[in-house]
């Protein structure tokens, strides 16, 4: 067996890793099983070291992870730039508190976020600036576009020479954006089930494609919930880039900026300052991690 090649892990199902290459060759590949015993798992947009067990038949062994810029665990993504974070203005109704669980993981992770919200020609004009307006304080770009109208075009632009990753609930177009930001996606993902000897799979996990030269799209599974896992419920206000401002300046110093008097946040609130749908997700992440189970 040879050793030596370098390369990126492009999808991971039923315990194979498809690595390409620098030279853009497809390898299925096995985990050492050090990894496991190091408590370490291979990830989609990891940057590996394999070994060529079948040139042939382009199968291999992943020896090697080098070293990553971060790592997501759900959905599970590694050295990602930026979060294309895809919600529908309608059809399905947007959950806030979804959406802001999202932006507090990728907060923590330091993942810059652009946050779309698809299908705009289902609402009216004043419902579109009443999401722009919610989170012009979350340090996250928000677009509203009609992916199926051809929207899609500054996307493309901001994730140029990066990896991105596109996320969102099951419905709200993803689906559209990958194939038109990435028209090959199912030629690619035909390859890899050829390999599978099986048919198509349908996004159960996450697949990174190349859209241009050193620029690849993360596609992940839909998901209809989210948890923050064990992240204390005094951490949740660092990710509200809103809050920050008046840090220091409530009543109490241990103050959760939930119900106490004085509260330097809460009067921003009423004053405008923060707008209430961010601080009414905001308490309702605290309560959730608070009164959560702890086993």
């Amino acid at each position: 067996m040879t050793t030596g090649k370098d390369g990126r892990i492009v999808k991971g199902i039923g315990g194979f890793y498809y690595v390409e290459t620098q030279d853009g060759v497809l390898y299925e590949c096995r985990a050492r099983g050090i990894f496991r015993k190091d408590g370490k798992k291979p990830l989609v947009g990891d940057y590996v070291r394999i070994g060529i067990v079948d040139e042939e038949k382009k199968e291999g062994s992943v020896d090697e992870l080098l070293p990553r810029r971060n790592a997501l665990i759900r959905p599970e993504a590694a050295n990602v730039d930026v979060a294309l974070l895809v919600f529908a203005c309608a059809s399905p109704e947007p959950s806030l508190l979804l959406l802001d669980r999202f932006l507090v993981m990728l907060r923590e992770q330091d993942v810059k976020c652009i946050l779309i919200f698809n299908k705009d020609d289902l609402v009216s004009e004043e419902r579109i600036r009443q999401l722009e307006e919610i989170y012009r304080g979350a340090e996250a770009e928000v677009r509203c576009i009609s992916a199926k109208a051809g929207g899609t075009e500054e996307i493309m632009e901001s994730i140029r020479g990066k990896t991105a990753l596109l996320a969102g609930p099951s419905g709200v177009g993803k689906s559209t954006i990958l194939n038109t930001l990435c028209p090959q996606a199912q030629m690619e993902t035909g390859e890899i089930s050829k390999k599978l000897k099986r048919g198509k799979h349908t996004t159960r996990h996450a697949e990174l494609f190349r859209v241009a030269e050193d620029s690849y799209l993360c596609d992940t599974p839909g998901f209809t919930a989210l948890s923050l896992g064990d992240m204390p419920e005094e951490d949740i206000r660092h990710f509200y880039p809103e809050f920050v401002p008046y840090e220091g300046q409530c009543r109490f110093r241990e103050c959760s900026h939930t119900h106490e008097p004085g509260c330097a946040v809460r009067e921003a609130v009423e004053a405008g300052a923060i707008h209430p749908e961010r601080h009414r997700a905001y308490v309702a992440l605290y309560e959730e991690q608070k009164n959560r189970k702890k086993y």
